[in-house]
């Protein structure tokens, strides 16, 4: 078992790459030990399939150099907040025992992004409350519950609560998205346009995080909303 500094969730392969690999760069960079676990393969996606996301997914990894990554096989779109899979999210953190979790935006787009986020956020609660029995390939595991959780900023403007500076990562960044070749533009695809796929929307990416690293002074950031406020020991450690 791999203990991590930061486990980011994700509704769908790519979820992660578009909206905080640069804050994983930063970290791993930084000696960090860092995973992602996605709940679906993303199979409800207008273009691609299961199959082929779950290779880009892994071609992503390598270029971030995460430790692990691993896939829950939820139902993409379909996918609810019961038992069943707040235990199975659970076991991902027990089993990983992270400081820090990522997750889904609050509020997006697609629908299984604040799901997810609202799933996440729950889980995390519930895998510190030790009556609440997983075992995971044999093993009993103990109860754990992250010191914090960030909810990334993905399609719809949010306004952050907090922002990392990607700056030397940016275009690393860029590499892992445009390993899901599948789902961006391709003038050669057969594949039906969708809402990621159009030729500008590397334009609007950059824009974003164009936008994020202004308002802290740097070039590119991402940006996290949270639930409970952010709290420090050290005030000149903030930018």
């Amino acid at each position: 078992m791999i203990k991590l500094d930061i486990l980011a969730f994700a509704a769908h392969p790519d979820d992660i790459e578009l909206a905080a690999s640069g804050t994983l760069l930063a970290h791993i960079a930084a000696g960090k030990k860092v995973g992602i676990v996605d709940l679906t393969k993303g199979e409800l996606g207008t273009r691609g399939n299961a199959e082929l996301r779950l290779k880009e997914a892994a071609e992503s990894s390598a270029l971030m150099g995460i430790n692990i990554r691993e896939n829950l096989g939820f139902r993409d779109g379909f996918f609810v907040k019961d038992e069943h899979h707040l235990l199975k999210a659970i076991e991902m953190i027990r089993k990983y025992q992270p400081d820090i979790v990522l997750c889904n935006a609050e509020f997006d787009r697609h629908t299984d992004h604040a799901k997810a986020g609202d799933l996440i956020q729950e889980a995390c609660f519930l895998s510190g409350l030790r009556k609440i029995e997983t075992i995971y390939k044999g093993q009993e595991q103990d109860a754990w519950r992250p010191k914090a959780i960030y909810h990334y900023i993905q399609d719809y403007w949010t306004k952050p609560d907090m922002i990392v500076d990607i700056t030397p990562y940016f275009k690393t960044k860029l590499k892992c998205i445009k390993a899901f070749g599948s789902q961006f533009y391709n003038p050669d695809s057969q594949e039906p346009e969708s809402a990621i796929s159009g030729k500008d929307f590397f334009d609007f990416l950059e824009g974003r995080a164009l936008q994020f690293g202004r308002l802290i002074g740097t070039q590119y950031g991402e940006g996290f909303t949270v639930k409970r406020p952010i709290g420090t020991k050290d005030l000149t450690g903030l930018l």
